[in-house]
């Protein structure tokens, strides 16, 4: 029988591949992708509380959605910022990204 805890360590493990993706890759997609994950973990978790912790209440599905949503917002404006930034300098390399500074 899978239990939550079996739930909380597979979230953990895609979490930590994310904010390894996030913390060491240089390409603004990769990081985007990769904050995805998270985002992804962190609805797992939500979902594997809501069942085993209160199964007649959809709390944690109802958040998983907003989460959801909240991450498709943010993968539309962070890739429009992505393909603006890369019309300019042609790299989406983020250690060359400087435009903000004087």
């Amino acid at each position: 029988m899978i239990g939550l805890q079996h739930y909380l360590i597979l979230s953990a493990i895609l979490f930590s591949i994310g904010l390894y993706g996030v913390l060491a890759k240089r390409n603004a997609v990769i990081i985007l992708m990769c904050i995805e994950l998270m985002l992804n973990a962190v609805n797992i978790t939500l979902v594997a509380f809501s069942r085993y912790v209160v199964p007649a209440m959809l709390t944690g599905q109802v958040f998983a959605i907003f989460v959801i949503v909240v991450a498709a917002a943010e993968v539309a404006v962070g890739l429009a910022i992505i393909f603006a930034i890369y019309r300019g300098l042609e790299d989406i390399d983020v250690s060359k990204i400087d435009i903000l500074k004087w």
